[in-house]
C-alpha cells in the first residue's frame, strides 16, 4: 500500500517544529516512523503534511536528575534497553524496551513516538503508567508536565495538544526494596501485546505496596486498582497472587477489546494469568532487592 499524497517538512529546531505545526493544521509529527507510517500506508491516517522532528538533538538522551531519569522523547527503544542508567534505576523500563518488536523497530522507534501514538497494545504506556512517569511537553503556550494517568485518554488518544511536542519522559527510580516485572502475551507477527502486565511490588515476607498496570485489553493502558488493593498486606504466595489477579475483571469493566486474533472474552480470561506472573516475578525480585 502507498500513503496518500502529503507535504513533507523537516524541522531544524523545536521552535521551527512549533511554527510548522501552526502553519499546517492537521499535520502529524514524524519521529522514528514505526507508528505513523504503517497507518499512512494503510490510509488509516491521511495527514496533509508531515513534520519530521527525528533529527532534533535536543530531544535525545538519557540523564539522571536526582532520583528521576529524564529520557528525551527521541531516545530509541534500543537505547533504553542498553542503558546502564535505565537498568539501574528502572529495570522494568529496560526489560520492556527489549521486548518491543524486532531489532529494526527497536533501533528506529522512539519512546516519545510510541507513547504519543498511544496504541492500546503498546508496551511502554503500560510500563510508564505503573512507574508513575510524567510527560514533559512544549508548545507555543509554554511548557507543561502531565502525569501518566492523565496523559493516556483513549484509543490512540492522549492529552497532547495539536501544537505541542512531547519533549521528554520523566521516570522516578524504583525505591529500595521494590521489585518489578513486565510480561506479555505477544502477537506472533507484530510482537504487540495482546495482553501486557507490569507490576511493581514492595516488601519482603508481606507485600507493603503494589502498582499494577495492564495493556492490550481496553482502549488505553490502565492501573489495576482492585488487584493492588487485594495484594496489600498479603504474603506473596501463589494462592494470594492468584486471588488478587482474579480481581482484574473489576478494573477492566465492559470495555474489553476484541479482534480476529483474540476475542474480548478470551482476553478477559487470559489476562489474570499474565497479571499473576508479573506479580510473582516482581515479588521474587523484591525479596532479593
Amino acid at each position: 500500500m502507498y500513503a496518500a499524497p502529503f507535504d513533507y517538512y523537516r524541522a531544524a529546531t523545536l521552535a521551527e517544529a512549533h511554527q510548522l505545526l501552526k502553519d499546517h493544521p492537521d499535520a502529524k509529527l514524524l519521529a522514528g516512523g514505526h507508528s505513523l507510517l504503517p497507518l499512512m500506508k494503510l490510509r488509516l491516517a491521511q495527514p496533509p503534511a508531515v513534520v519530521d522532528i527525528g533529527r532534533l538533538a535536543e530531544l535525545r538522551g538519557i540523564s539522571v536528575q536526582g532520583d528521576t531519569l529524564r529520557i528525551g522523547a527521541l531516545t530509541t527503544h534500543a537505547e533504553l534497553a542498553a542503558s546502564a542508567d535505565v537498568a539501574r534505576a528502572v529495570p522494568l523500563l529496560a526489560e520492556a524496551a527489549g521486548m518491543i518488536g524486532d531489532p529494526t523497530i527497536r533501533n528506529r522507534g522512539t519512546i516519545g513516538g510510541n507513547v504519543a501514538h498511544a496504541d492500546p497494545a503498546s508496551d511502554l504506556p503500560t510500563v510508564l503508567l505503573a512507574l508513575g512517569a510524567r510527560f514533559a511537553t512544549a508548545g507555543p503556550g509554554g511548557e507543561r508536565t502531565l502525569d501518566a494517568k492523565d496523559f493516556f485518554q483513549g484509543l490512540m488518544t492522549t492529552a497532547l495538544k495539536d501544537d505541542e511536542v512531547l519533549t521528554a519522559i520523566l521516570v522516578p527510580a524504583l525505591k529500595k526494596g521494590e521489585g518489578s516485572a513486565y510480561v506479555k502475551w505477544s502477537h506472533p507477527a507484530s510482537r504487540y501485546a495482546v495482553v501486557g502486565a507490569a507490576a511493581i511490588v514492595g516488601g519482603g515476607a508481606t507485600i507493603s505496596s503494589a502498582r499494577i498496570a495492564v495493556g492490550g485489553l481496553v482502549p488505553h493502558a490502565i492501573r489495576a486498582g482492585a488487584v493492588e488493593a487485594a495484594l496489600a498486606g498479603q504474603a506473596p504466595t501463589a494462592d494470594a497472587i492468584e486471588k488478587a489477579a482474579a480481581k482484574l475483571s473489576a478494573d477492566l469493566g465492559s470495555s474489553l477489546i476484541g479482534d480476529v486474533f483474540a476475542s474480548a472474552e478470551f482476553r478477559g480470561r487470559v489476562a489474570p494469568v499474565y497479571v499473576g506472573r508479573a506479580i510473582a516475578t516482581a515479588a521474587a525480585r523484591a525479596a532479593k532487592a
